[in-house]
C-alpha cells in the first residue's frame, strides 16, 4: 500500500474511531464509579475485550482484580459468570453435563457456567489438570464438549482469570500450553496514597455505587471491526517479527548475553497477539495507524508469560520482564 493510499484509508477510518471512542469513554466512566485508579488494568481489560483475547491478572489479594472484572461485566449488557477454582472442582462444574430423563429414556444437556460472554476464573491455578484441560478447549476453540456433542460458546467469549503469586500452597502450575492462550498477562500493583485514601472513603460504607449497562455486545463487535482496520505498516510488521525472533535467537540481535538466560522464546501466537494488541492500542489512543511505540507499550504484557527464563537467569534474580525490556531496548526501532 502506498503512502497516499494509507493516508486516505486512515482518514476514512477516523470518524468511526471517534464514534467508538465515546463507547470506550462511557465504559471507563462506569468502571470508575467503583474502581479507583488502576488505569493500566482497566485499559488492558478493555483492550482484551476489543481484541477478543483472554487475560491473566496476577497480583496479591485485595487489589480489586475480581471487582474490576465484575464491574466491567456490569457495564456491558452481556452474560457474566464467576467460578471460584478449587482443588475439588470437576470439568462438569464448568462445562455442564448430560442428565438422564427416565420419562423419555434419553439424555438432556444441562449447560454449565462456561456458557456466558465474560467468564471470571478466580484463583485459576487452584484447579487440577482435568479442569484446566476443559478450560483450554473453551479458550482456544470457543467451544466445549459434553458427552459426544460439541457446543459452541456465545460471542463474545472472554476468560478473565486471576491468580495469587504469593500463596502457592494448594495450587497447580498452569500448563504452558494454557498460559500461551492468554493474550495478556497483567501484573497488578498497589495503589498510591491518594488512591488508597479515596478507596477507603468510597468503600468503607455499605452503600456501593450502581453501575449502569452502557455498552452492548453489538457495540463490542463494532469496536473490533474498526480496530481490525487500523493500518499496520510493513516496517512495523517487521519490527514485531524482530522482537519475537529476538526472544528465540537473541545472538542475531546483539543480545548474546541473553542466550543462556532464555530457555524458550515466544511462540508464533506472540506475533499474532502483539499485532492485535498494537492495533487496539492505536485505536484506544484515537489513531488509525500503529506506531512502534504502540508495540512497545503492549509488548511486556504480551511477552512476559511467553519468555521462559533459565535457572541461570533465576540465579541472577532476573525475570522475564527484565529480559523482555532488554530486548525492546536493543532491537532497532523503524
Amino acid at each position: 500500500m502506498q503512502a497516499g493510499e494509507m493516508s486516505a484509508t486512515a482518514q476514512d477510518l477516523m470518524p468511526e474511531i471517534e464514534a467508538q471512542s465515546e463507547n470506550l469513554d462511557r465504559l471507563r466512566q462506569e468502571v470508575a464509579k467503583v474502581i479507583v485508579g488502576q488505569t493500566y488494568m482497566i485499559d488492558r481489560l478493555l483492550m482484551a475485550l476489543i481484541a477478543d483475547g483472554h487475560v491473566l491478572l496476577e497480583g496479591i489479594p485485595g487489589l480489586a482484580k475480581t471487582t474490576a472484572i465484575k464491574t466491567l461485566a456490569d457495564a456491558i449488557d452481556t452474560g457474566f459468570s464467576r467460578i471460584s477454582f478449587t482443588p475439588d472442582l470437576l470439568p462438569a462444574d464448568l462445562v455442564g453435563t448430560e442428565i438422564y430423563r427416565p420419562q423419555s429414556g434419553d439424555f438432556v444437556v444441562k449447560k454449565g457456567p462456561m456458557f456466558t460472554n465474560l467468564l471470571l476464573a478466580d484463583e485459576i491455578n487452584r484447579a487440577p489438570a482435568k479442569v484446566q484441560s476443559a478450560l483450554l478447549e473453551a479458550m482456544q476453540e470457543r467451544q466445549v464438549t459434553i458427552g459426544d456433542e460439541t457446543h459452541p460458546l456465545p460471542d463474545p467469549f472472554l476468560v478473565l482469570a486471576t491468580q495469587n503469586p504469593i500463596e502457592q500452597e494448594g495450587t497447580y502450575p498452569l500448563p504452558e500450553a494454557q498460559v500461551d492462550r492468554f493474550m495478556l498477562k497483567l501484573r497488578v500493583g498497589y495503589p498510591d496514597k491518594p488512591e488508597e485514601k479515596e478507596i477507603m472513603r468510597r468503600m468503607a460504607n455499605r452503600h456501593r455505587p450502581k453501575v449502569d449497562q452502557v455498552v452492548t455486545p453489538a457495540d463490542i463487535r463494532q469496536m473490533r471491526d474498526v480496530a481490525d482496520r487500523v493500518y499496520l505498516d510493513a516496517k512495523v510488521e517487521d519490527y514485531i517479527i524482530d522482537i519475537v525472533f529476538a526472544t528465540r535467537e537473541p545472538g542475531v540481535y546483539r543480545l548474546e548475553k541473553l542466550e543462556k538466560l532464555i530457555d524458550y522464546g515466544a511462540s508464533p501466537r506472540a506475533s499474532i497477539f502483539l499485532t492485535q494488541a498494537s492495533k487496539v492500542q492505536a485505536f484506544m489512543a484515537g489513531r488509525s495507524y500503529v506506531t512502534p511505540q504502540d508495540v512497545k507499550t503492549v509488548g511486556p504484557d504480551v511477552l512476559r508469560h511467553r519468555v521462559l527464563v533459565s535457572y541461570e537467569a533465576e540465579a541472577q534474580d532476573l525475570t522475564s520482564d527484565d529480559l523482555v525490556q532488554e530486548i525492546f531496548n536493543t532491537v532497532d526501532v523503524p
